[in-house]
């Protein structure tokens, strides 16, 4: 049998990169998993992500350090309070949670990383269907991004390009917990919530974790996460 390929997982510690960081593996990809410390104000979730990279026997887990609050804009970067109680499946404005251009200068490190590890995939786990309104988590934005990365990377050009995988982008918040613990994915590691208290248990009321608590009770289980409220 040959070596598996590599693939850089981005790994927030969150419900849904701890779920693709587990169907990487499951579909036979070596996972380098790679968070950011950008400030935000759930920073807990990079201890969670550590613990889930653990948990799941991967190999490297590189944290890099950029600075987003220098930008401010988003509630999760700045002393903006973080919306609760409202429907975060609803159509309308973007959300003050959005945070400008993450997943562009998330995704444009991973692909760096890529080039230089000789990796052709990068997984994220963005979602176009239980989602809180961000653009850049339409399946668009990755197609766009793909195309840019094939012509602006020395692998493009040589017509090896990375491939984004997105795993998750068509399935619901329910469908991607019960995918998660076939493949035996503990979520009492992961951290989703957007405003947990100074202990790290989650607010219960923020648009992730109303998300992610909905889920859990399609499903008629307990999150095994902690919360201060529910």
């Amino acid at each position: 049998m040959g070596a598996k390929r590599a693939a850089i997982v981005l790994l927030s510690g969150g419900l849904d990169s701890a779920t693709v960081l587990a169907m990487a593996r499951s579909e036979g990809f070596e996972p380098l998993a790679l968070s950011f410390r950008y400030g935000q104000r759930h920073a807990i979730e990079l201890e969670a992500a550590a613990k889930v990279a653990a948990a799941t026997g991967v190999s490297e887990h590189l944290v890099i350090d950029i600075n987003l609050r220098v930008f401010g804009g988003s509630a999760l970067t700045d002393d903006v309070a973080v919306p609760k109680d409202r429907d975060p499946t609803a159509k309308g404005e973007i959300p003050i949670t959005y945070v400008p251009a993450r997943n562009t200068i998330f995704l444009s490190y991973a692909l760096a990383l890529a080039e230089v590890r000789g990796s052709g995939d990068v997984f994220i786990g963005v979602n176009a269907v239980d989602y809180s309104g961000y653009p850049d988590c339409r399946p668009q934005y990755i197609a766009a991004f793909e195309k840019m990365a094939a012509l602006a990377t020395r692998a493009g050009v040589e017509g090896r390009p990375v491939r984004i995988h997105t795993p998750l982008m068509q399935m619901t918040k329910d469908a991607i917990v019960a995918r998660g613990l076939e493949l035996g994915v503990n979520y009492g590691l992961t951290r989703s919530c957007y405003d947990p208290d100074t202990t790290g248990a989650a607010c219960g009321h923020c648009d992730s974790c109303r998300l992610r608590l909905a889920a859990f009770a399609k499903l008629r289980i307990d999150d095994p996460a902690p919360y201060a409220h529910r």
